[in-house]
């Protein structure tokens, strides 16, 4: 059987992998001059792998469609990528949050495992090869058509074709959207295509604020997503986070906003300034025990003005800000700081807040929310319920994950499953 893989990044290369056993002759299109250039970007350029959480336990990190994604994660899980990886001489580690990296923090080196084995299986790679179209006959996948590096038309026969070319986010890595239009060309519905895992901005005052506390990164950290109108928390976090010039962003920010996209009317309660993110600069600290804290700090400053007595407790850079929220005189001698501002100040570090004016574009989103719509794809296999031997895998899917190495775990088990031959 001629199997054709669109798509060189970890969905298409896992599914070239998978699809060559059985004698079958497997061809990889890659518009790219390289494979895997956004694996290469990811985790910082350290790539996080995978998770070390129970696979089971996957699936409540997969806000975009997790349940759809049982089959495939039983097909192939976070220890068999591990393995494969072991076997190519790739160590790995855990570090902070379950998160799985390569022992020398380089995601070259998983990218050339992925490569040994595309070479040990003797898949055929066309670089450079943008794909334009699959024609089908009867409703079954008969040509992939593509344009290759000369700029000429070319077409490839095939049995079976595997969809992998991820979805909008980081453009200049090749995910463009060309997967959807082909995907529609056949008939397949696309659900909208919004940005998930993605930073967030601020305005007014939250911007002034962000803006004077831009490169400052917060660790240790508690987190909600509030919709103030309501009271309601909707999203909880505890980790780190980072201040920028448009709002915030780091790994809980980045989660929170896969939540917060699909809250129910989020554009207009966004527009109403009623979302705020609290932070919790001490979540260690009950507010009791925290107020102890600033009392000890306070009578050992007690003869410095207020300015001068918090860089015990605070960064630097966040300590004049808390001032100008506590409405505390700068100036003032600590000794004279009455007991209602020294709990207004309390109350200010336990609940840090911003007001969040909305999400970055569709470009600087790390993964893409949205997609070919799972009604229309068979979970257990990844084939298309429309079309005869066309299968999907990776991003281009409609499934979105937080961060901590779901996402590229999704594309490894919808990648192997979509090239295995399961009936």
């Amino acid at each position: 059987m001629r199997v054709t893989v669109i798509g060189g990044g970890p969905a298409g290369m896992m599914a070239a992998i998978s699809a060559s056993k059985n004698n079958n002759e497997v061809y990889l299109l890659e518009k790219n001059s390289k494979l895997g250039k956004k694996l290469l970007i990811t985790g910082k350029g350290r790539c996080n792998i995978t998770s070390s959480l129970d696979i089971k336990d996957f699936i409540s990190n997969i806000p975009g469609n997790g349940r759809f994604l049982y089959s495939v994660f039983d097909n192939y899980t976070n220890i068999d990528i591990i393995n494969f990886l072991k076997e190519q001489g790739v160590r790995v580690k855990e570090e902070r949050g379950n998160r799985i990296f390569p022992v020398s923090d380089k995601s070259s080196d998983v990218l050339n495992a992925f490569e040994k084995e595309l070479k040990n299986k003797q898949v055929k790679i066309k670089f450079n090869a943008r794909v334009t179209n699959i024609e089908t006959q009867e409703n079954e996948v008969k040509y992939v058509h593509y344009i290759d590096k000369n700029g000429q038309s070319k077409k490839i026969e095939t049995d079976k074709v595997i969809l992998a070319t991820g979805g909008k986010t980081y453009p200049e890595t090749g995910s463009t959207g060309d997967g959807y239009e082909i995907a529609k060309k056949l008939g397949h519905t696309i659900t909208e295509i919004k940005p998930s895992l993605v930073p967030l901005t601020t305005n007014g005052i939250s911007l002034n604020i962000c803006k004077e506390l831009q490169g400052l990164s917060l660790k240790n950290i508690s987190i909600k997503i509030m919709d103030t109108s309501k009271s309601k928390v909707i999203y909880e976090d505890f980790g780190e986070m980072i201040f920028t010039h448009f709002g915030v962003s780091g790994p809980t920010i980045l989660s929170a906003s896969a939540h917060l996209l699909r809250y129910k009317n989020i554009d207009n309660v966004i527009k109403e300034q009623n979302i705020k993110l609290i932070i919790d600069l001490k979540p260690a600290l009950s507010i009791e025990k925290l107020d102890t804290r600033i009392q000890r700090d306070f009578f050992e400053n007690k003869n410095k003005e207020f300015k001068n007595s918090l860089n015990d407790l605070l960064p630097q850079k966040l300590i004049y800000p808390v001032i100008q929220l506590s409405a505390i005189d700068a100036n003032k001698k600590v000794n004279e700081i009455t007991k209602e501002e020294r709990l207004r100040l309390v109350k200010l570090l336990k609940n840090f807040s911003i007001v969040i004016s909305g999400f970055r574009p569709l470009e600087e989103g790390i993964v893409t929310s949205g997609g070919i719509s799972i009604k229309e794809i068979n979970p257990k296999t990844m084939e298309s319920k429309m079309i005869k031997g066309l299968f999907f895998a990776g991003e281009i899917i409609d499934v979105d994950a937080y961060t901590g190495g779901f996402n590229l775990q999704i594309a490894y088990s919808t990648g192997y499953t979509a090239g295995c031959e399961i009936q």
